[in-house]
């Protein structure tokens, strides 16, 4: 188990307000920090500002008409929220965006090698890492030579992990993996995201609706809710928080709630009290 403790902070995201078309104020204040080695869950419910979070840090709101008008991004010790995405990229931070985005009419070996465009370290260290990905990703080697936009729906997930894992990145921002796959092949894609943290010391921050799988495979965890952090803590703490696991994993004391029952939360919030 990763020790936050004694490794080296990556990421830190301290205290950012997020408006977009200068009116709509959608992050409020959040915090987090991203240790090295970790993998850290961004949790909460649809419109939480997981998204948003994920894209402020990886510099993508402009595109939105999106702006962090508070607060810092710091990687490494640097300030890097005025940097644009590609400059991001080339210090080792890069997005895997919510519903893949592969090239369609692209072969997933070409997927593939779309990430190491920015790279200059000659082609055999990007064939080399090619069949690091492939190892990692056996399904993606047998379709391989297969049109993108035929592939099944975790196929193309598989296929935007690993173009991120060519670019060499120290930091993957994961959005959403889990989205619109069965339950079976978002249990693989989460084995993987952790075999490549533990191969390759890959550090991830990973944003996910899916609270139970996200907490057994997450060494830490902060919930968003409404734009601002309500709670954080060691993924293993979370876990057994019944705050926790009545309004997001939908247990209590006394059993399993009904969705209607765990949803009343919104009258409680009892870690906001």
């Amino acid at each position: 188990m990763l020790d936050a403790g004694r490794t080296e902070t990556l990421l830190e995201v301290n205290n950012i307000e997020v408006i977009y078309n200068h009116v709509i104020l959608v992050l409020k204040g959040v915090s987090l920090s991203v240790p090295q080695g970790g993998i850290t869950a961004l949790l909460g419910g649809n419109g939480a500002g997981k998204t948003t979070t994920l894209k402020a840090i990886s510099n993508l709101l402009h595109s939105e008409r999106g702006e962090v008008t508070k607060g810092s991004i710091v990687y490494r010790g640097e300030r890097v929220q005025d940097l644009d995405p590609a400059a991001l990229v080339k210090k080792g931070v890069i997005q895997v965006m919510e519903g893949r985005h592969c090239f369609e009419h692209l072969t997933i070996e070409e997927n593939l090698m779309t990430g190491a465009f920015t790279r200059r370290d000659g082609k055999g260290a990007v064939a080399a890492d090619l069949e690091m990905v492939y190892e990692y990703f056996p399904r993606l080697k047998e379709r391989r030579k297969s049109q993108a936009g035929y592939t099944s729906g975790g196929e193309q997930q598989m296929c935007a992990i690993g173009r991120a894992l060519m670019s060499r990145p120290e930091t993957i921002l994961l959005d959403e993996p889990s989205m619109g796959l069965a339950p079976q092949l978002v249990e693989q894609i989460f084995q993987i995201v952790k075999a490549v943290n533990e191969g390759e010391g890959v550090s991830f921050l990973l944003a996910e609706q899916n609270t139970n799988v996200a907490l057994r495979y997450a060494h830490y965890g902060y919930i968003l809710e409404n734009g601002r952090v309500v709670m954080d803590g060691p993924a293993a703490d979370l876990r057994e928080n019944p705050d926790v696991k009545e309004f997001y994993l939908g247990v209590s004391d006394e059993g399993r709630k009904s969705f209607r029952d765990v949803r009343s939360y919104r009258r409680r919030k009892r870690w906001l009290a």
